[in-house]
């Protein structure tokens, strides 16, 4: 059947073995699971990768602008 479609008899097997887990049949993540694992995963490294870029835009300013309470004494 693999080679009548073009595909690996590796893809059908997986394929078989996704569908057992999403009937309840076999243990493990279901299709839906997975999406849902797959978009949190993205979206908590979009956000680390924000906090890096909002630490380090804090340095460069703490480094520029004085924080507040931090004057300099006049002579």
């Amino acid at each position: 059947m693999a080679r009548d479609l073009g595909i690996s008899a590796q893809s059908i097997y997986t394929w078989r073995r996704q569908d057992r887990i999403d009937k309840g049949l076999q243990p493990g993540l279901t299709s839906t699971e997975k999406a849902e694992l797959t978009a949190a995963n993205r979206r908590i490294s979009e956000l680390e990768t924000e906090l890096a870029i909002h630490r380090r835009a804090s340095e460069l300013l703490g480094k520029v602008v004085p924080p507040k309470g931090c004057t300099k004494r006049s002579r």
